[in-house]
């Protein structure tokens, strides 16, 4: 018998190079446009096993999410890629470290990279998840755990960081991604710990059906970033401007052009299928009403913690969030920022119009809001007309940087009965030793600093 996997991928290449050149230009500064100006095209080195986020394809094209991403970024800000071909992420790392290439597409900021590389924000943020057998039992606390085997693709943050934190799991390297999902696949070893969508799309195209995700640690989450060798900051400084271009309109097309996958198979299954099925409607019959309660109880969950009207994360939801992102910016001295936003002149609209129109334009804003971040950072519904943004390792002035697309991308709008609206946006920056709380307060004075100073505009405390 023989299966043939069919993934079928769309490629936005074309499309990213003709991207309009006002797009492109963002607000670079003059030093910066001039920096552009002079550039051949960027050296970038990238992990060529990694699908979907990305690979070389057999005609040494740089493919997939992190490909149509960092092109994205590029073109925004009048740069092009140039790709320095290698056989693995291990060749990869070295050629940039000797300076064979002057950028890394797609990778977490670790300690260890920091020696030589300097890291733009996020440009893509993804849950790493634990992968076991089925019998394996849900992973709370890795470090209950004893002698237990978890392998790695060679060279990954991840194993850096579990060889750190849970010197309790024995770590094990293998050369790839497949090959890691396999050895726990066949037993020689208990796990692996990998991006949520690249588990999920090797198990599926590789028909992997006896493995489950066991469990995830919120500080372990994949924050990718382009990496820039540390002789070139101005690079980074470009780059950023690019990653901070994009929105979380634009990361979710590019994601649903590479995830879709469909299995194709040239051999007649029915005989063996007619058999099979009287088997599995038994079985199924059982899980039907086990899947039923457990999709029950992830709805149940989700409205907890969505706001009703907007449909974006509630008060109780980003107060956890922020919680956890504070902590984990106290633990690892890692940059975290907040945007506090309110709706400008909200009770007249409720006044002049009525409360339906001003629910209506609660909702627009809240799309408009949604659509502008980025792609790691966590919009909410604060209370009222007030939004509140979370960003992960986000430095003040990227931040600034958010809020003013936010502002404008609302000053821009048409919304509800043709009423313009704008809003106000307050930003802090966490510094050690700051509780939510503090941080909220200084949000929340930079606000009010953006109120008094005319509204329609951005401020810090």
């Amino acid at each position: 018998m023989r299966k043939e996997r069919v993934c079928r991928v769309w490629w936005l290449a074309a499309a990213l190079a003709l991207w309009p050149a006002a797009a492109r230009a963002l607000d670079l500064s003059a030093e910066e446009r001039a920096f552009v100006r002079a550039q051949p095209p960027v050296t970038v080195c990238v992990d060529p096993d990694w699908a979907p986020f990305e690979w070389i394809d057999e005609k040494g094209i740089h493919r997939g999410i992190a490909a149509d991403l960092a092109r994205l970024a590029a073109s925004r800000v009048g740069l092009s890629l140039e790709l320095a071909p290698t056989k693995d992420w291990d060749e990869s790392l070295a050629a940039s470290q000797a300076g064979r290439c002057r950028i890394l597409s797609f990778l977490n900021r670790t300690e260890k990279r920091e020696t030589w590389l300097l890291f733009t924000a996020p440009i893509f943020s993804d849950p790493n998840v634990f992968i076991t057998r089925e019998e394996h039992p849900f992973i709370a606390d890795p470090a209950q755990l004893s002698g237990e085997r978890i392998v790695f693709p060679s060279g990954t943050a991840m194993e850096e960081n579990i060889r750190r934190d849970y010197p309790n799991l024995r770590v094990l390297t293998v050369p790839s991604e497949a090959e890691a999902i396999a050895m726990v696949s066949d037993r020689r070893a208990e796990m692996t710990m990998r991006s949520l969508i690249v588990a999920a799309y090797t198990i599926k195209g590789e028909g992997l059906f006896n493995l489950k995700i066991a469990g995830k640690l919120p500080d372990y989450a994949n924050r990718l970033r382009i990496g820039v060798r540390r002789s070139e900051p101005l690079l980074r400084d470009v780059l950023n401007k690019g990653v901070a271009s994009i929105s979380r309109a634009d990361t979710e097309e590019i994601v649903n052009r590479h995830v879709s996958l469909t299995v194709q198979a040239d051999t007649d299954y029915g005989p063996i299928l007619r058999v099979v099925g009287i088997f599995a409607a038994i079985a199924a019959f059982g899980a039907f009403h086990h899947l039923r309660l457990r999709r029950l109880n992830r709805k149940l969950e989700r409205i907890s913690q969505t706001d009703a009207l907007t449909g974006l994360p509630n008060r109780g939801m980003i107060d956890a969030h922020l919680a956890r992102e504070v902590d984990r910016a106290q633990r690892h001295r890692r940059d975290l920022a907040l945007v506090m936003l309110d709706i400008d002149h909200f009770k007249a609209v409720n006044d002049d119009l009525g409360h339906l129109i001003g629910d209506r334009l609660l909702v627009e804003v809240a799309h408009r809001i949604r659509d502008t971040v980025r792609g790691g950072d966590i919009a909410g519904r604060w209370g009222g007309e007030e939004f509140l943004v979370v960003c992960p390792e986000t430095a003040l002035h990227e931040a600034m940087a958010v809020a003013e697309r936010i502002r404008a991308a609302v000053a821009g709008g048409n919304f509800a009965a043709g009423r313009a609206a704008t809003v106000s946006a307050g930003v802090a920056a966490f510094s050690p030793g700051d509780s939510v709380d503090a941080l909220l307060q200084r949000a929340d004075a930079a606000l009010y600093r953006a109120k008094a100073e005319g509204r329609n505009c951005v401020r810090t405390a």
